[in-house]
């Protein structure tokens, strides 16, 4: 198969946002649609991660609650997006990677305005024992901050980082009991979002538990398929 050429800046492209529970693989199908599209990919996660690093107000904020693991406000969320997606680089469209995640996301971004290309949502849909053992099955060094898989990734030698000699680890987050109990919130908090894009949008259920280029191409094939 040959693989599809991104978009020239000409080249209609659309606002995108990705669903999914924790392990469906949103972000790496999200990475390959902004570089197909040839837009941004916005992750809340990393602007988190940048804004605590570079010390600013919303960085500030922000580091306490997700040292305790808690969710991060709504409105603030809201507050770190709506100022990203101003940027010019942003007027063909995004991808929205980790945002929404509550219905009162959802509304504030439908507030940042509708003028620019439709909004397509993707669901990704993954079964609870794949998503069980992705997660579960994740190993972390605390040294330099790389991740393995047991089975999907595993280190050259079992249990060990492979740049720096350090025993792996498994993040508390990532265990077996923790991660059913962050399925089943997920499942909790999804629905009245899914609900809500089902009225407001062009929704697509995808099968997120095949190959990544198998994914990949239904997506393309259903944005193409909507001009």
């Amino acid at each position: 198969m040959v693989a599809a050429s991104p978009r020239t800046a000409a080249a209609p492209a659309a606002r995108v946002i990705f669903l999914g529970p924790p392990g469906a693989g949103k972000g790496t199908q999200a990475a390959k649609l902004a570089a197909h599209l040839g837009v941004p990919r916005i992750s809340t996660g990393d602007m988190l991660r940048e804004a605590i690093a570079r010390g600013t107000e919303l960085g500030r904020k922000a580091a306490p609650i997700m040292e305790q693991g808690l969710l991060v406000p709504d409105d603030l969320l809201i507050a770190l997006v709506r100022e990203r997606i101003a940027q010019p680089d942003c007027r063909r469209g995004f991808v929205l990677d980790g945002f929404p995640r509550t219905l009162r996301q959802a509304q504030g971004l439908a507030m940042m305005g509708s003028e620019g290309p439709e909004l397509v949502v993707f669901e990704v849909a993954v079964p609870k024992d794949e998503l069980l053992r992705r997660l579960s099955g994740r190993r972390w060094c605390p040294t330099c901050q790389a991740t393995y898989h047991v089975t999907n990734d595993p280190p050259g030698r079992p249990g060990v980082c492979d740049r720096e000699g350090t025993a792996l680890v498994q993040r508390e987050d990532d265990r077996e009991a923790v991660v059913s109990h962050r399925l089943r919130q997920y499942e909790e908090q999804m629905a009245p979002l899914i609900a809500h894009y089902r009225e407001r949008a062009r929704l697509h259920h995808v099968e997120g538990h095949r190959p990544v280029e198998a994914v990949f191409e239904d997506l393309r094939c259903l944005l193409e398929a909507r001009e």
